[in-house]
Formats: structure tokens, sequence, C-alpha cells
């Protein structure tokens, strides 16, 4: 492996070294007046591909950096209403100066041509048109045909393989992250061009201070002021009556902008994740999140399908949302951010496992029938000042959940009800400013989060639990034996405060910025559990302090560090040294339980980049983390945190302490000139535990989770590559993609320790194809092998393979009409046995197109595959599950925009 990762590193440095040569220098007209926007190329002579490119600023002055292997290329030079240069010059770092000869020319007729893909500086704009298909009605449809760009169905956005940091329409950031609803919403026509900011810093006082690496996603509309947004309305048939309704009206405006969306259906589509926060921003924007539940409890749930989420899920989902954005002072600098969600589903799920505990020599059968039911309601309050002489930022958060979980669970013959109600509040107040102070800039941030959880899991009857069990007198676990017909109950409530505060001050020096800071972090957590049941043999006592938890865990945790940044032309350098001193203290007066930990720890990271030659990036990171545990690792009672089990604690373990270290290098390549972007890199990372998590099974699959005192190890090492170009002859979009991952670990089960290996590899294909008139095609696959081996899984055991690809053809025989045809397929193997999954659908749609209404008429799962078969190994065991699907169903809908 380190010889791998020499050879990867060394190819890796050489690329971006070798030959690399700078030409420079000023272009001005016949009366020594600079020429801006003029452009340089670097091109190899007699080939028809430019190497390199630069654009003269308002002084004319132009810099390019370039590769090649000639010992001479030629330098091109346009610009408007002057005559084009051309001249050979030798492969060396030169500066030259130009002086452009004025050309008038008469102009008989005029055709103007946008380019497809422009470049200025760190942005990259996509004329949406050039990507567009007959089939295509919202953003998102377009941009998942332009390269380097992928499109989740939550529309959920990354660039060059990984996420953005902002969203913004007309430069605004309305939805604060959450922009999934405007991204599957928002109209294409209303859309000019959609423009990526590399190495986007969104606070501006500290562009071109410190630097990041991450782009944002900026979506210029045709108007300044725009009133549009997206609607459907839908009903059809299957079982039972089904509905589907989407209302999105938008508006942008220079002063305000607001999105109002509410959709609810029943027919598998899931819409209640597109408020969830995809893109963070800046850490010196204050911390934002999603707010979750602390969910240690469950009922015991019904396996997913590696399908479209439409296929599988049987639901009844309500989803309403609003988003408000306005500028609150005549400057414009100042913005009042209100939203608010509220979601209301109901998931139905099943599935049938047949388990092969390869360890124990024996199978035993589950089913389970879920019923989940979300009701949760979130607000947010955000007031910003984002400007160049300062930034201010206050965000307020409030979210609600009233949740509850039903399963019908059978487990090797036994029957049980299971009921889970978990109830729970939260309150969340983010604050950071940034202060110019003379050439200086202070900066004060203060996080309070303060949630309340509660949760009541009852087991009807109690005998339905077979969990092992073993006395303090016992050599060898037994099974707890409950009297029948009475109710097991477990209860929990988590009361959680936690506050940051810091304060640094930033100074900067020819693009150097240094960042001293200081801060304390404090947070506190209340737990309080008790389990109820009654026994035939009285044996386990459970109104013993064994299965009752009064735990109170308490973080104390001031910091200093000191941040260097740089930014140049060519380089992006970030990197924070902090020191941590680590002081938590948990306390069980309930059993007289009392343990500490009081550690220094050093935690730097760094990451640097470096562009050359116009269209390359290299990069390399890595740092260095601790992680002492929470509250959820440091109590000392059983807790029935599943009916499949109890996750047991030993007063005697130490805090639990993880190390944690990762590096990874990356190159990436982006040329907006022949519409190609690559991207290759290594990442590894490896973890060193002081506690290692064991667990005793008996023959039914029921289970104990306890934790040893043992050092351990968990590595991973992965390479990645993925490669697109967008034809614009063919109208075609490709790019390939493959990774590969390898991860070691160990595990202790029914006493036998042994460790565990995990070799992964993914090779994907992405097309889409819009030459025709009369045709597109979308089309991604994946192709993956899986090797896994332990003492257990060995030999063709734990090799598996996978098979997925997506299929949509859409054929436009007249005008105004579309013939869709999709095609989804799951095939999977394990040794000899393999399952193939085949899903197909077909379409009619109708445009009204002076009024812009589509009539769609659909019919899904047109074969009525009513399951879906998988196998899996596990590191003991083998499972072979069937998991049920929604049947054959028939939508017609109306699809119209606002304006």
């Amino acid at each position: 492996m380190k010889k791998n990762i020499s050879l990867f590193l060394m190819l890796f440095f050489t690329v971006f070294t070798f030959a690399q040569k700078t030409v420079s220098g000023k272009v001005t007209d016949t009366d020594g007046i600079a020429i801006p926007s003029a452009s340089v190329t670097i091109e190899e002579p007699g080939k028809d591909a430019i190497l390199a490119y630069g654009i003269t600023n308002s002084k004319g002055e132009y810099k390019v950096t370039f590769t090649s292997q000639e010992s001479n290329v030629d330098l091109k030079v346009k610009a408007f209403n002057q005559k084009p240069l051309t001249k050979q010059i030798s492969n060396s770092d030169q500066n030259m100066n130009f002086t452009m000869q004025s050309e008038a020319t008469e102009i008989k007729e005029v055709q103007l041509k946008t380019k497809m893909i422009t470049a200025r500086g760190d942005t990259i704009s996509y004329d949406l048109k050039a990507f567009n298909s007959k089939n295509d009605r919202t953003l998102a449809d377009v941009m998942k045909k332009i390269p380097g760009i992928e499109v989740s169905t939550d529309g959920t956005i990354k660039y060059q393989g990984n996420a953005i940091n902002k969203f913004y329409v007309n430069g605004k950031d309305l939805m604060e992250g959450g922009y999934g609803t405007i991204n599957n919403s928002l109209p294409k026509d209303a859309v000019q061009k959609v423009e990526v900011l590399e190495n986007h810093q969104p606070v501006k006082i500290l562009q071109d201070k410190v630097p990041s690496d991450q782009a944002a996603i900026n979506i210029k509309l045709k108007n300044a002021v725009t009133m549009t947004g997206r609607g459907e309305v839908g009903s059809g048939f299957g079982a039972p009556w089904l509905w589907n309704v989407k209302l999105t009206p938008m508006f942008f405006g220079q002063k305000s902008q607001w999105v109002v969306n509410y959709k609810t259906n029943n027919m598998g589509e899931q819409v209640e994740n597109e408020g969830n926060i995809l893109a963070f921003g800046s850490s010196w924007e204050g911390r934002r999140g999603n707010v979750s539940q602390n969910n240690w409890l469950s009922v015991e749930n019904a396996e997913v399908p590696n399908l479209p989420v439409k296929r599988y899920l049987l639901n009844n989902v309500h989803y309403l949302s609003a988003n408000y954005l306005t500028n609150i002072d005549k400057k414009k600098e100042w913005e009042l951010k209100a939203n608010a969600n509220y979601t209301n589903n109901a998931v139905e799920r099943e599935s049938n496992t047949l388990t092969r505990d390869i360890q124990q020599g024996t199978q035993f059968n589950t089913r389970f029938l879920n019923n989940f039911y979300t009701d949760k309601l979130k607000g947010e309050l955000i007031f910003t000042k984002n400007a160049k002489k300062g930034f201010f930022k206050n965000t307020t958060t409030f979210s609600q959940f009233w949740n509850a979980d039903r399963a019908l669970a059978e487990r090797a013959g036994s029957i049980g009800n299971e009921a889970l109600e978990s109830p729970t509040s939260s309150f969340q107040n983010s604050l950071s400013t940034i202060i110019p102070w003379k050439e200086k800039m202070v900066n004060f941030k203060s996080y309070i989060s303060y949630q309340n959880d509660k949760q009541v899991l009852e087991i009807s009857p109690a005998n339905y639990l077979k969990i092992p069990y073993k006395s303090p007198t016992d050599t060898a676990f037994t099974t707890i034996k409950f009297t029948p017909g009475t109710t097991a109950l477990q209860s929990l409530r988590i009361k959680s405060l936690e506050t940051s505060h810091s304060a640094n001050i930033s100074f900067s020096t020819k693009g150097w910025t240094f960042t001293p800071q200081v801060g304390i972090d404090f947070s506190t957590d209340r737990l309080i559990t008790n389990f109820d049941g009654i026994t035939d043999d009285n044996k386990p006592d459970f109104s013993s302090p064994a299965y009752e938890n009064d735990l109170k865990f308490t973080k104390i945790n001031p910091s200093a560090s000191v941040g260097i940044n740089y930014k140049s032309e060519a380089w992006n350098l970030f990197s924070s040294f902090p020191v941590n001193f680590n002081s938590m203290k948990a306390e069980d007066a309930f059993r007289n339980v009392s343990k500490s930990l009081n550690k220094v720890t050093f935690t730097p990271n760094i990451f640097a980049q470096y562009s050359f030659a116009s269209f390359f990036k290299a990069s390399v990171s890595g740092g260095i983390s601790n992680n002492f545990g929470d509250i959820q690792t440091a109590y000392a009672g059983s807790i029935l945190t599943s009916p499949g089990g109890f996750s047991v604690m030993d007063p005697k373990n130490p805090i639990p302490e993880t190390t944690t270290k990762n590096g990874g290098v990356r190159l990436e390549y982006r040329n907006p000139l022949n519409n190609l972007f690559f991207n290759v890199g290594y990442r590894l990372s490896d973890a060193k535990n002081n506690l290692l998590a064991t667990s005793v099974v008996n023959p039914s699959g029921f289970s104990v989770i306890q934790y040893i005192e043992l050092e351990n190890k968990r590595t991973n090492n992965s390479y990645y590559a993925e490669i697109g170009k967008y034809f614009p002859k063919f109208k075609t979009n490709a790019s390939f993609s493959y990774n590969n991952s390898v991860s070691k670990s160990q595990m202790k089960r029914n006493d036998d320790l042994f460790d565990t290996k995990t070799d992964g590899n993914t090779l994907g294909f992405k097309f889409n194809n819009t030459y025709f008139s009369w045709m597109s095609v979308d089309f991604n696959a994946t192709k993956s092998w899986n090797k896994q081996s332990n003492i257990y899984t060995t030999g063709n055991l734990g090799k598996s393979e996978s098979y997925n690809h997506n299929l949509n053809v859409f054929f436009y025989p007249l005008e105004s009409h579309t013939i869709g045809f999709y095609w989804d397929q799951i095939n999977s193997k394990l040794g000899d046995t393999k399952f193939n999954n085949g899903f197909f659908d077909v379409s009619y749609q109708f445009s009204w197109t002076k009024k812009k209404v589509d009539f769609e008429l659909k019919w899904m799962n047109i074969s009525n595959r009513k399951v879906f078969e998988k196998i899996d190994v596990k590191n003991a065991t083998i499972e072979q599950t069937t998991m049920q699907l929604r049947p054959s169903q028939v939508m017609l809908t109306v699809k119209f925009n606002f304006k």
C-alpha cells in the first residue's frame, strides 16, 4: 500500500511540475491605450487545440500558464474591433507585449451565437439552452446533463464530485442551503444561465483573504424581477386510489424573494427531503445543521431495497414549506430571512428475511411489517449583513417532532407488537459577526442548543423477546424468560444543553492571513432510563440498578488555535493548528459510578491547492481529530435499544477515545473550451479506538451488545476517478467514474475475535444524447464488485456483484407529443445465487405549448412486480431478503408553470 501511495504522489506532483511555462505582458492599441477583455490563447502549432488561455484585465495585462512538450507554441491575441495577432514563441517563461491594429469591418448581417460554456477567473458559466432536451421542464432536469455536475433526486448538487457550499438565485441565498425545492421546481424557461463559482468564499469581507476549496452555484434568471413556479396535479389508480399534487410558486425580485411549496402524494414520491439543508456555507457564518432526534430506541425495521424510492415507498405525505427574504436597509446589505416547513408522513414497509448464521450453524426467519408516522414542524429566523466592510449573521431555529413508529414482528416463530412514541423539542441559536478594526478583523461566534427527547418503547407480549442473559454468578449466557401475556416497557429521557463561544482576530499581509483564536465549548446531558418487565423465574431482576440509568455527562473544552491562510493567483492554502483542553465527566449517583477524562490534544488540519496551466488544480489535505465519546457511550446500565436486544455498558470501562488521522491528494481538470472535465484522487484514514463493540447473539438473532476495553483500529483507503465530456457536435454528454475502497477493522462475536476486510470496486457510466429531433436518451449504469473476508466469509462466500442501470428514452413522433420509455434494472449475485429485477414504465405526454401545460398519462411497473429479492453477506451471516414493492399503477397528471 505504501508503494502505491508513493507512486501516486510521484505521478501527482510530476503532472503539474513538468514543463510549466508562463507568458505575461500587456496588450495595447496603436495609441498605447490598454485593451481590456482581449483573449490570449496558447496553441500547439498545426493543432486546433487550446492548451491554455487568459483574458486581459482593465489595464490590458494578461498572464497565461501552460504545459507543452513542443519546442515552440503559437500565441494568439483577439479583441473586438482589432486585427487578430498570431505569433510563434519559444516554450519558455517570458514577458511579451503586443500592439494591435484597429480593424473596422462593415457588417451586413449579424448572427449571435452564445457559447455553451464560458469561463472568467473562478466563474464558469453554462448556457442552459445548449443542454436542454424537449422533455426537460425544470432546472434540475437540465443540470443533470451538464458536464462536471451531478444532481440527486432530492435536488442535491455536486460539482467535480464534491458538494457545493452555496446556492444563489440572482446572487441571493434565499434557501440557506435547503435549495432542493428550487432546483426541482424552477422552470427551465426562466433561467438564462448557470454559474459555477469555484473556490467560493461566501463571506465577502474574507474574500481574497481566507480561501475555500468548495464551489457554489448561482442561477441567473432572464429577468431581474421574475414571478414563476411549477405545479402538478395528478390522479390515478393502483391500490388504493392515488393522488399527486405539487404547487410551488416563486418570486425573485431585486429587494425580496420568496418560495411557497406544498406537495402531497401517496404514489411513492419522496418530497419531504427537499427541505433538508444540503449546503452548509462557511464555518465563519456560524453553525447550521439538519435538526434530528436522538434516536436511541427503535422498533425492528423492515429492509429497504436498493431501488429508486418510487418503486417501493408506500407513503401518504403532506409537505408544506415557505421561504422569504427581504432587504431591510437602503444599501441592501441587511437581509431578513424567514423559513418554515411542516411534514406529515405515514410510511408502510414490509420484508421477510431468511438468515443463516455461519458461526453458529443455525438459521431463522424474520418478518417485519412497519408503520412509520412522521409529524414535525421547523421554523427559522435569520438576520444577515454580508458586506465588504463587515459581517453579521444570527440564526434562530425551533423544531418540534411528534413521531411514532409501529411494528408487527415475527422472529423464529414468535410474534410481537412493537410501539415507539418519540416526541422531541429543540432550540438553537447561532451568532457570528466579523468587525473590521483598522487593518484587522475581529470575529465573535456564539452557539446555544437545547434539546429534550422523550422515548417510550413497548413490546407486547413480552415473551416475544428471547434475549441472552448472564448473571454475575453464571458462566454462560441463558435466555431471559418473560411471563406470557405481559408487556415489556423501555422508557428513556435525555435533556441536552450545548454551548460554544469563540473570539479571534485576523490580520493580513501580502496574501497571508493569520487568525489566532480562543474558545470554550460546554455541554451537559442528563439521561434517565428505566426497563419494566416480568420474568417467570424472577431472573434477572429488572428493578436492579443494572437496568436503570440516571446519568449526568459534562464536557468542558477550552481551546486555542491559529489559522494560517494564503491566497494568490495560483495558490489557495488554509490551515488550522488548534490545541484542545478536553475535560469530561460521567456521574451516575444511582449506581455510585463516576469516571472522568482530562487530556490535551493537538489536532492540526491543512488544505493546499495549486492552479496551473489554466485548466488544472492540484490539492493535498490532511488532519488529525479526536473524539472522546458522549453520553451514548458513557452510561453504565442496560438499555433495550431495540426489541432485538440490549445494549450494555460496563461501569468499569474508561471514557471512549478515538483518534483519527486522514489525508488525501486530488487532481482536477476542467476545460470549458473543449468541454472536458475530470478529477482523480486518493484518500486514506486511520482510526484508533480504546473500546471494542462485542456482541452475543443467540440462534434466533436476539443479541446483547457490550463494549470491552481493547485497542483496535479501523482503516480505509480509496482511489477514485471521474471523467466527463460534452460533445456539442453530437449533443452528447458522457462520463465515466471509478472507485476502489479497502477497509479493515476488528470485531468480536460470541467470544470469537477476528479481523474483517472489505474490498469494494464500483464503475459508473452516464450518457445523455439529444442529437436527434425525434428522440432523446438518458442512461446511467453502475457495476460493483465486493469482496469481504474474515474467518467466516472466505472464498466465493465473500464475493458479491451487482449491476444497476436506469434508462429513459423519449420519442417525439409529432410536434407537442412525447412517448417515454423507462427501464430500471437491478441485478445482484452471491456465489451461484442470482437475482435479476427489472422494472418498466411507459408514458404519453401532450404539450399545450402556448399555455405551457403538459398532460401526461403514465403506467408504472407494467409487469406488476410485487417483491424485490436480494442476498447479503455480513460478518458472520448470510441474509436472503424479500421486500414489498409498489404494485402496478396508472397516473394522469397535468403539469404547468405559474407564469
